[in-house]
């Protein structure tokens, strides 16, 4: 045992020297310097885009309705300031990717733009044949492509200031517990964004993750659904194979998990905030609980069988008639 001491000293030196130097060296100065979020109706993008403003970033906040509700209280609650400019951007579009890029180049600041947060996202439940071939299109194009689009659209001017590029991923990259659909799509875009890490490293650009666990209640992403929406959504091979009961088992819970959700959403936000300002900033934030951090160890370090096991006993209750 003790023979595996240097070793591990070894490897655990320059987490120790990152962390020093995390502490020592200054914050970056947020005046002058322009940050794009996508998804800014509700959620993490709307706290992100108030406080990038508060801490004097100027904010690009892309709203998929920019004159809906959110946009409208994003707009009232940063002061009417001409830092903060609310824009019009579905994520799955190019035009409206085209159309935010020329807005930010028509109104750089004098320290260029240093940030993009891909935070757009959408979510739901459901087995896997529940859901029909357009919703996984659907999915994939915001939660997958729509993040890539935005990031190579984006790419010339963050190389030019060697700024930042925050991805919205989740610990359901890891494992999934209903909700494939979703987990499939956060485990596509952190495999994206390993290859781009390296490859911007050249150019001085950082790439960082952030990991969320459930904060189901701090964001729109994922509202309750019903027994009834689900089964009226099955198509009638579904029906057959399934039954209403089971259906309601499910719904139950997964519905009982968005209850547990963390109501503060500003724990994720602190998190963005550093991976944009910090001189070091990590390559991965898991803002999660203790419970959800244990699962992700266990799917990092055990068989695949292990974690089947695990998963498959919190489904135990919900059989199959």
């Amino acid at each position: 045992m003790w023979a595996a001491a240097p070793l591990l000293l070894l490897l655990l030196l320059p987490l120790a020297l990152a962390r020093l130097w995390r502490r020592g060296a200054a914050r970056l100065e947020p005046a002058g310097r322009a940050v794009l979020i996508t998804g800014c109706d509700s959620g993490f993008g709307h706290l992100l885009a108030l406080r990038l403003h508060r801490l004097g970033f100027t904010v690009f906040a892309g709203c998929l309705c920019p004159g809906g509700d959110g946009a409208r209280r994003l707009q009232r609650e940063a002061g009417g300031a001409g830092r903060l400019r609310v824009l019009r951007l579905d994520v799955t579009r190019a035009r409206d990717v085209r159309a935010a890029k020329e807005l930010v180049l028509s109104h750089l600041p004098e320290r260029g733009f240093w940030g993009l947060v891909n935070n757009a996202g959408i979510s739901t439940f459901g087995e896997t044949g529940w859901l029909p071939m357009e919703t996984y299109e659907k999915f994939a194009d915001v939660n997958l492509l729509g993040s890539i689009r935005t990031t190579l659209a984006f790419l010339p001017l963050l190389r030019k200031y060697k700024g930042r590029i925050v991805f919205m991923s989740s610990i359901i990259a890891y494992f999934t517990l209903g909700n494939g659909i979703y987990s499939m799509t956060k485990a596509a875009i952190e495999k994206f964004c390993d290859a781009l890490r390296l490859e911007m490293k050249k150019f001085g650009v950082q790439v960082s993750i952030i990991q969320p666990g459930n904060y189901a209640r701090s964001t729109k992403i994922q509202p309750p659904l019903s027994a009834e929406e689900i089964w009226s959504e099955l198509s009638e091979e579904e029906k057959a194979v399934y039954n209403k009961e089971y259906v309601q088992e499910r719904a139950n819970f997964f519905n009982s998990i968005l209850s547990e959700g963390s109501t503060n959403g500003n724990e994720v936000v602190d998190a963005m905030v550093d991976a944009l300002t910090s001189p070091a900033p990590k390559a991965r934030y898991m803002v999660a609980k203790l419970k959800e951090k244990a699962l992700v160890l266990v799917c990092a370090l055990f068989p695949t069988a292990v974690m089947d096991s695990v998963l498959s006993y919190a489904l135990s209750k919900v059989k199959l008639a």
